[in-house]
């Protein structure tokens, strides 16, 4: 009896770590968007400062994209290896040091670097927030937590960008003080995360007392029907074989299409949002949240969804492949109905298609299920580096469709003309049209293929 109730002590005071753990991966995933949206805020100041045309500015955009699939495959390979709590407070560190060239000065160069560098610091950040959270939690019931944690990554611009928006109006302050506010935000949470962090009990490289406790009570059930019972008894395969399998590839292709809108929204969103409805700086600072809003409800909804139906014994196809194909099916057709529409029904359908994109970490989530613990921060980073390739093309593809629609950026002080602002919203419909077809498309792939029932039970057929 004395020793239940200290494994049950024990047990309580892992599951209060462990979303305690999950609270700061969410800050973290805040900050890190927050990061990527303030391009999108400061845009009209700063191009009109730093004398930018829109390709430009567009290429500045897409630069956070360059290093951002290497450094995040390079990272999720090592993860294998070396603690994951170690990466992550590099992580946050690297990116609150890069956010103060701006601050200080710097000019249209500086951003460009400073973006560049800040994409290969954060390439790795959903892959290994996954991992390590994952890590705290047993397979069945890892589908909420992700999810939370993943949510982060839409909740962050949801706070971030009426506090930012406030800093970029106020004249005493101006756009180069949202980067510093985000640089200062992020040494705090880094200097929390080094006292509090540690290793979970179901990681791969963890404590080996509290691991030990959990391992002796797992049992391997060959029977189950669906992968979660099984995922963490897997063995080691071919990278060759999970990345050449159908699953991972339709994975890849979705992803691609779902990061373009968030290319779009953290570059050339509140623009739109400004010119489709002539509004404040400030109300376009709000109404820039809505995607994000969005986001956040639906990625933590359809988590929530995908652990009941696990509970149930559902398979992970069902409760998390079909569930992120059907959202993602909505997108695409919010985006085809986009060039339709203006105004206020505009930017309901931006915060629709938009917002139902950033459900994406349920497919990381699902490739996560096909491979063992040791291989899932490298399969899972392979899988968010080549998605992020429609963040490359979403910004400058927009800024090229707009300025071959013949817009002109105002100088400083000047009024956007209406003529300028039917060809800033010709560009960007042109965009809306070609992402909602591609989205549609896939969609219907990731409702059929992203299946790691069947994609594990082939790739470690022996193991299992």
């Amino acid at each position: 009896m004395k020793d239940h109730s200290v494994h049950d002590l024990t047990s309580a005071k892992l599951l209060k770590k462990a979303w305690l753990v999950t609270a700061l991966l969410m800050i973290f995933q805040m900050i890190n968007f927050a990061d990527k949206a303030v391009l999108g805020l400061v845009a009209e100041s700063a191009m009109a400062e730093l004398a930018m045309t829109s390709t430009e500015f567009g290429f500045i955009g897409s630069s956070f994209f360059f290093l951002f699939a290497i450094s995040g495959v390079v990272v999720g390979f090592v993860a294998g290896k070396i603690q994951t709590k170690w990466i992550i407070l590099v992580m946050g560190v690297s990116w609150a040091i890069l956010q103060f060239p701006m601050l200080f000065g710097g000019g249209a160069m500086a951003l460009l670097i400073t973006r560049v560098i800040l994409g290969a610091a954060e390439g790795p950040a959903s892959s290994i927030s996954l991992q390590h959270v994952q890590g705290w939690f047993e397979p069945t019931s890892r589908g909420f937590p992700s999810s939370m944690v993943a949510a982060g990554t839409t909740i962050g611009p949801i706070i971030a960008a009426p506090v930012l928006a406030y800093i970029i109006a106020h004249p005493q302050l101006g756009w180069r003080w949202a980067f510093g506010f985000l640089g200062i935000v992020g040494l705090i949470w880094t200097v929390i995360w080094f006292f509090v962090c540690k290793e979970g009990p179901y990681s791969h490289i963890g404590d080996t007392s509290e691991q030990k406790t959990v391992q002796s009570d797992e049992v391997l059930n060959v029977d189950t029907h669906s992968i979660a019972a099984v995922v963490d008894q897997l063995q080691p395969v071919s990278y060759f074989k999970i990345f050449s399998s159908k699953m991972f590839i339709v994975a890849v292709l979705t992803g691609i299409g779902c990061f373009w809108p968030l290319g779009f929204l953290t570059t050339w969103s509140p623009k739109y949002i400004a010119t489709v409805a002539q509004l404040t700086p400030q109300m376009v600072g709000t109404l820039s949240t809505l995607p994000w809003i969005l986001g956040a409800f639906a990625l933590m909804f359809a988590g929530y969804i995908s652990r009941l139906l696990m509970k149930r014994d559902h398979t992970v196809h069902v409760a998390l492949g079909i569930n992120f194909g059907v959202i993602i099916l909505i997108s695409g057709i919010s985006f085809l109905l986009l060039p339709h529409t203006q105004a206020n029904l505009a930017i309901l359908l931006i915060t629709i298609a938009a917002g139902a994109a950033m459900t994406f970490p349920l497919a990381t989530m699902t490739v996560g299920y096909s491979v063992c613990s040791q291989q899932r921060a490298a399969v899972m980073a392979t899988l968010v580096s080549l998605s992020s390739i429609g963040g490359i093309v979403s910004p400058l593809m927009v800024g090229h469709l707009m300025d071959r629609a013949g817009y002109v950026q105002p100088h400083k002080g000047e009024m956007l003309s209406e003529q300028m602002a039917a060809n800033l919203i010709y560009g960007m419909n042109q965009s809306f049209t070609y992402i909602g077809v591609y989205l549609v498309v896939v969609a219907i792939l990731a409702i059929l293929f992203l299946n790691p029932d069947k994609t594990a039970k082939q790739l470690n057929f022996k193991s299992i």
